[in-house]
């Protein structure tokens, strides 16, 4: 109903339809109508422009013709680009073949030609020595296992030297060189800090009163040292050496197990 109201206004203002028909048609539809002499019968579809819908061309993609496969080549011979006036335009992806074959054909021929390093094999050596019975007390046993290993130590460009030391009484440790004050210090420390005697609350006398205190100090210190060799040289610290630590009253004599190993 409401589009027929629609229709009748616009007839009434002399709205011209947009429809197709001859030129006298066309010309007929600009003049007015009369209100009276207008029908209100529902016009067709067709007049109405709001209601005219234009149909959609699908466009269907295009199917793309996959060019036909080449034929592998082997990898012994490389593919070589063309040349000379007769040549036509290359592709593209044949002159991308063409320099990746061309650049691992050349890797191959460096690759080839250049001699694989030399690995040196590892070696070994050990060596015992036995140091003599010292007093009670840090020494510095340094010069005595560069004596025993000095000729094996050579050997080496790079590698490892492991000192074990055989008791558990006595122990081994890394510490100065230079002023013996240090290595009474020490001494002084290790007597304080582990108490020896009749009053002290250990159950472990029966090898002597300093026995069991020996015990103490041999697993806080250790009983080995790892240390780096270096161009045939143990590689230690200006100012390091290596110490014996005697924790007995009356000691015997000490046995040091020293293994290298490097290239």
């Amino acid at each position: 109903m409401i589009r027929r109201w629609m229709v009748f206004g616009r007839a009434l203002s002399g709205y011209p339809h947009k429809t197709k028909g001859t030129r006298k048609e066309r010309e007929e539809k600009k003049q007015p109508l009369q209100a009276t002499t207008r029908s209100l019968a529902p016009l067709p579809a067709s007049r109405f422009p709001g209601r005219r819908r234009r149909r959609r061309r699908r466009v269907r993609p295009c199917k793309r013709q996959r060019p036909p496969r080449r034929s592998r080549r082997p990898s012994s011979s490389p593919l070589c680009l063309p040349t000379g006036s007769g040549s036509s335009v290359r592709p593209r992806r044949a002159a991308r073949s063409a320099v990746r074959c061309e650049l691992v054909a050349a890797a191959a021929a460096s690759a080839s030609s250049a001699a694989p390093a030399p690995v040196a094999a590892p070696r070994w050596a050990q060596t015992t020595v036995v140091i003599p019975p010292q007093r009670r007390g840090c020494h510095i046993i340094t010069h005595k296992i560069m004596h025993a290993i000095r000729s094996d130590l050579s050997e080496f460009k790079c590698g490892l030297a492991h000192l074990f030391l055989h008791h558990t009484s006595a122990s081994l440790t890394l510490n100065e060189n230079y002023d013996p004050d240090v290595q009474t210090d020490t001494e002084t420390f290790l007597s304080r800090i582990v108490p020896e005697g009749p009053s002290a609350p250990w159950r472990h006398t029966i090898e002597g009163s300093d026995d069991m205190p020996a015990h103490i100090k041999s697993s806080m210190f250790g009983c080995a040292l790892t240390i780096p060799i270096t161009d045939g040289r143990l590689n230690m610290g200006t100012w390091q050496g290596i110490w014996l630590c005697e924790h007995r009253d009356y000691a015997t004599p000490r046995t040091v197990v020293i293994t290298l190993s490097g290239i």
